[in-house]
């Protein structure tokens, strides 16, 4: 049954992120949890569940005295009873078990926490590993790390939604209130499971989520452990799955074998960085005698995370109560707007009906809504920011004020579907041997006058996000693709860096100024490849794009054999001088352009016209850091990039001693040439290579923007990956404000405008709004990725592939799956196995798989499961299109699978990270 777009008329879906309306007696209607109870015999008022937050004053002196920590709250997304801070001194992160001691924050926000006492510290078993204690990341690689002229599609993107966990399903859902609205098989076997653990004569797997978050936390902590079975074929006979790390007696904590991981509750939440908006489903409440039955609906979110919300039920359809079935696929939109300490569930208001769960544009919106991406159509007071007399050409002024270029050859080299053009090359030979060359950046301060309502609204938005089937633009299209885009054959205002260089790429001379160009043609990334790979062939003109008549498809072809033999120079020297990079798996998509569904998928391929231009690009970033910086060493806006966390970077190592893996981790340079030559480039090696790779992003940290003058110790200002002193981002100012910012600073720095009169506080401030937006952005796009990925598994699958192991725990292993660059864990107790073992052998954990014959008569098979072991895997949809496992191929069944056949197209832009 279809129902129209059900639109509740309630607070704007524009709220202001970490905002949180708190509801009064005249909102929503009380929280269930404040309501008092009309019989006189009540024992008083209901006990609370939470803490009170500590006041604003004692938090203050607590930090400052280091009796309470701040950090960012990251919650375990396939064990969302887990959460973690960063610890301040690169050690181990900080744990904080379950929902209680979280104290009502969510995933993403800054929160003050006080340490527990030590006997209540996790205690770490030696067969954990850090994805265990750590928790799971998701994707923090700066884009200078990982290949920025990318898709910025994280192979970590797919393995957000947790995987069919027993342990999760039981500790966060039940047959009532339970978040997944997706049965399976494992989840239809709790009702078959026998039960061992009784508590007053029920069944504890009976005993209701509410029941269980009011249990003292040894309890619920025993609950989470409680040693499962599944049924049925794929369970049966499985040995038990346990915890990994559990709370032990103090017997076994003096055990040396074992080592303690500092746990916290929160006592403050500083800043509610997540949006309180979460993606779900809307279902009645269990017990249909209550008087909560009659007033609120519940709703669950799809991001377990999120705590499950009690909604009013005239927020609701209107048929809702007596059709709840008809909305057991639709999938909503709601907005927390309080939870009281004592109540288990948050207090919220539907927001919107979004259409139906696993299809396409409804999970989009969801995930740009819960990320707090504004979407909407720019408004009317914006828009007449805009030049109105269309079409829009360039003031005789401006020719007069800038440095005339519109002669030379200047080009774009951007994805063949790329419409926002922000930067430009060039290159002229000159008559000593050396070169004139050229990056040319939209000029798009010049249509943003600082202050106005266009700049307002590009400062919150901070920047473009890109999906996998669209861009939600930073800036109108009007700038983002015609005014600002450096589109051919049209006059261009511009901010440019021109360098004389040498032949190797040594800088002689640098010059900074505005100046008007007239690309000469659209070269996409495929058009410079050939050219680079043809060195010498006059390239036909039905092969290229259409040329200026002023210029010649041969001079571009020159121009684009200089860069390339210039920035091959740069790129050697740059490496030479300590540069680390980690180019990890990226997937592209063909989409059927009717159906707007993914028809296939490859590894994107970076190439030498990818390389060429980011080595310009980074050449550019880092003259510009310097000229602000010099100009403004208070309120320069740079990008730092700290080192790794020590803790995590020195159990890599251990672990790579382990496995007799020569990595020298000393130094970001150190770790570059450890990948480069570790490892051959045979298929077995490069796998290796992938999971080494993939191991060593887990310690790094994000890079950030920051103002120079609220950090003291330039030692800070580093950046990591680069290795260099100074760093900024100036070349993409069409989808980042931050570029917008320092395009601004470069100008002032010239004379071109007053200097910034902004205090460097205020300047932070609009930095790590532009980091959280940037963080939000990349989370959207790997989710973004991971729909489109798991609705091809869905409509195209099971999909089979290597895959190469790069973590055994005792119950189950983590695959990187080589055809698709996502990660995947696998449990034993989803495989037809007579058992299983683990162990270690030195310190290396091993799982021996021990397969049920297909046949009676024959012996069972063994298999041995380490660390870069090579296994092929089926990935197979669950119930809907947006969760999908993997499964291990019973072996010995066919030979390795041959690559798959490379299909698709690039990106609607470039995203490349400079």
């Amino acid at each position: 049954m279809s129902h129209p777009d059900y639109r509740l008329n309630l607070r704007s879906l524009g709220t202001p992120r970490g905002v949180s309306s708190l509801v009064g007696p005249h909102g929503v209607g009380a929280s269930p949890g404040d309501k008092k109870s009309k019989n006189k015999n009540t024992r008083g008022k209901k006990k609370s569940i939470f803490e009170t937050y500590m006041s604003k004053e004692d938090v203050s002196e607590g930090l400052k005295r280091g009796t309470l920590i701040q950090g960012v709250l990251r919650i375990n997304p396939k064990k969302f009873h887990e959460a973690f801070i960063p610890s301040p001194d690169g050690d181990r992160d900080i744990f904080i078990d379950g929902v209680v001691a979280r104290n009502r924050a969510l995933n993403g926000d800054l929160v003050v926490v006080k340490l527990l006492p030590e006997e209540q510290w996790k205690v770490i078993k030696p067969e954990s590993n850090d994805k265990e204690t750590e928790g799971a990341y998701e994707s923090d690689l700066p884009e200078e790390l990982c290949g920025s002229h990318l898709l910025q599609q994280s192979l970590k993107g797919c393995n957000d939604s947790p995987d069919v966990i027993i342990e999760a399903q039981f500790d966060d859902s039940d047959s009532e209130d339970g978040h997944g609205n997706t049965p399976n098989s494992l989840v239809d076997g709790v009702k078959k499971l026998s039960v061992c653990v009784h508590e007053k004569g029920r069944s504890f797997w009976h005993i209701p989520h509410e029941s269980r978050e009011e249990m003292p936390g040894d309890l619920r902590r025993m609950f989470r452990s409680r040693p499962v079975m599944g049924t049925g074929k794929e369970g049966a006979g499985a040995p038990v799955a346990k915890d990994e790390n559990t709370f032990m007696s103090q017997d076994a904590r003096a055990s040396p074998e074992k080592s303690l991981q500092r746990s916290a509750k929160v006592v403050y939440i500083l800043e509610k960085k997540h949006s309180r908006a979460a993606t779900g489903f809307l279902k009645l409440l269990a017990d249909k005698n209550s008087e909560l039955f009659r007033k609120y609906a519940l709703f669950s979110p799809s991001d377990h995370r999120v705590p499950r919300i009690y909604v009013p039920l005239k927020d609701c359809p209107q048929d809702f109560v007596t059709r709840p079935k008809d909305y057991a696929n639709t999938l909503f939109i709601c907005r927390i707007v309080d939870w009281k300490e004592d109540s288990n569930f948050a207090l919220g208001q539907l927001a919107k009906s979004l259409g139906q769960a696993g299809e396409i544009e409804p999970e989009t919106e969801g995930i740009l809504t819960e990320y707090g991406v504004d979407f909407s159509d720019f408004p009317s007071e914006v828009l007449e920011c805009l030049p109105q007399g269309l079409p829009w050409t360039i003031p005789p002024e401006e020719f007069r004020k800038r440095r005339d270029l519109r002669k030379d050859c200047i080009f774009t080299i951007d994805p063949s579907t790329a419409r926002d053009l922000d930067d430009a090359l060039s290159c002229k030979s000159l008559a000593d041997g050396n070169f004139e060359v050229g990056v040319h950046i939209a000029d798009v301060s010049y249509f943003v006058p600082e202050g106005s309502s266009l700049d307002s609204v590009a400062a919150e938005r901070a920047t473009s996000v890109y999906l996998v089937q669209k861009v939600v633009p930073m800036l109108p299209r009007l700038l983002c693709e015609e005014l600002c885009s450096l589109n051919p054959m049209t006059d261009k205002l511009t901010f440019s860096v021109i360098w004389t260089l040498t032949p190797r790429g040594k800088i002689l001379s640098e010059w900074f100024g505005r100046t008007v160009i007239h690309s000469c043609t659209k070269l996409s990334y495929e058009h410079a490849q050939s050219m680079i790979e043809s060195p010498t062939r006059k390239i036909p003109e039905k092969e290229l794009p259409p040329i200026s008549p002023e210029h010649s498809g041969e001079e571009v072809h020159r121009a684009v054999l200089t860069l390339h033999g210039i920035a091959k120079e740069l790129r050697k020297q740059r490496f030479a001088d300590g540069a680390l990079r980690l180019d990890q798996l990226k997937l592209a998509f063909t989409l059927d352009h009717e159906t707007g569904l993914p028809q296939g998928c490859h590894i994107y391929e970076y190439r030498d016209s990818n390389k060429l231009v980011e080595e310009f690009m980074l050449l550019a970033n880092m003259a510009v850091a310097h000229k602000i910086h010099r100009a403004f060493p208070e309120r320069a806006l740079l990008r730092r990039h700290p080192p790794p966390q020590t803790k995590m970077l020195n159990d890599l190592m251990e672990f790579c001693e382990q496995l007799g893996l020569p990595m020298d981790f000393s130094s970001a340079g150190a770790l570059n040439k450890s990948l480069t030559e570790t490892f051959g480039d045979d298929k077995y090696s490069l796998a290796r290579k992938e999971v080494l790779t993939n191991m060593c992003s887990r310690p790094m940290q994000m890079a950030l923007y920051f103002c120079a003058g609220t950090l003291r110790d330039p030692a800070q200002f580093r950046h990591y990956a680069l290795n260099v002193p100074l760093y900024t981002h100036f070349t993409s100012p069409i989808r980042r404000f931050a570029d917008v910012m320092v395009h601004r600073l470069l100008a002032a720095a010239l004379g071109y405008r007053e200097p910034p009169d902004m205090e460097p506080d205020v300047l932070q401030k609009r930095a790590d709004h532009c980091n959280d937006r940037r963080m939000a952005s990349k989370r959207v796009q790997e989710l973004s990725t991971g729909l489109f990925f798991a609705i091809l598994v869905k409509e195209s699958g099971p999909l089979e592939s290597e895959a190469m192991v790069l973590g055994v725990l005792n119950q189950a292993f983590d695959v990187l799956v080589l055809r698709y660059g996502v990660q995947k864990r696998i449990y034993c107790n989803a495989l037809p196995l007579r058992s299983h073992h683990f162990q270690k052998v030195g310190k290396k954990p091993e799982l021996t798989l021990v397969w049920e014959p297909e046949d009676l008569e024959q012996e069972p098979v063994q298999q041995v499961v380490t660390i870069f072991s090579l296994v092929e895997v089926v990935l197979r949809a669950e119930a809907t299109a947006l969760k999908y496992s993997a499964i291990l191929k019973r072996p010995g069944t066919e030979g390795l699978l041959d690559p798959q056949e490379k299909q698709g197209c690039d990106h609607h832009s470039d995203q490349r990270e400079d």
